[in-house]
């Protein structure tokens, strides 16, 4: 097994975020997380990056214990979060940006073969190498994100709304690429996403987390097929 979350807590003060959670990704396959907002899924990635600490239940890596472990560290592992909102660094260049993501690879001597690859994926950026981040368009900057996490060479990319104020078809743009890559480099995703359509379509298996804990899982196809999902997220 790859990324292990077991039965989780986590609060925010007086207020809590995550009752009892646990999730399981093996290595290579796309795990979609949906849910309503506020459900707590942000929280679930946060907590799995090591940016915020549960109050109980244990995060494992490859049966690694990861609560002690900080953020940074986590990317040294082979973890690597794209946040919800892009949160690109607007005054930096494109090259600067992805140069902020590669610090685990670059250790490695494999910065300029990852460039590559990172440009032949998202051609768009090579053009735009020198611009400043927040000159781009939306969904170019949502491009540079991925990159960006990309850019450590993880075993492990999670995408945290990849296609929130996208236009569709440009969302679309993003899921294709984004499968390219999984398939091309076999990492594992992932993924939260509010377009459950498509993220059942993409991911071999589905949590459905609500005010904040998982009320159901299993394959995509078991997932369509509910009543609860159909008649709550498909529109059916």
């Amino acid at each position: 097994m790859m990324l292990e979350v077991d039965n989780i807590d986590v609060a925010y003060g007086n207020i809590q975020a995550l009752h009892g959670v646990s999730i399981r990704v093996e290595a290579g396959e796309i795990v979609a997380v949906i849910g309503p907002n506020g459900a707590g899924k942000t929280t679930l990635f946060n907590t799995i990056s090591g940016i915020v600490r549960p109050l109980r239940g244990h995060i494992r890596w490859r049966s690694e214990a990861l609560e002690n472990q900080p953020a940074a560290a986590r990317a040294h592992l082979g973890l690597a979060h794209v946040p919800e909102g892009r949160q690109v660094f607007p005054s930096l260049s494109v090259i600067e940006n992805l140069e902020m993501g590669a610090f685990a690879r670059r250790e490695r001597g494999s910065w300029a073969d990852t460039l590559d690859k990172l440009f032949a994926w998202f051609p768009i950026l090579a053009q735009r190498r020198d611009q400043a981040a927040g000159t781009l368009s939306g969904g170019e900057q949502q491009m540079l994100a991925i990159a960006r996490g990309l850019a450590s060479a993880p075993q492990l990319l999670m995408l945290d709304e990849p296609s929130m104020g996208l236009a569709p078809a440009m969302a679309d743009d993003i899921f294709e690429r984004i499968m390219e890559i999984q398939a091309s480099e076999h990492i594992a995703v992932l993924l939260v996403e509010q377009r459950v359509a498509e993220a059942l379509s993409f991911a071999r298996r589905a949590y459905v987390l609500e005010s904040g804990r998982i009320i159901l899982e299993g394959d995509h196809d078991t997932l369509r097929r509910d009543d609860r999902i159909r008649a709550a997220y498909l529109g059916m």
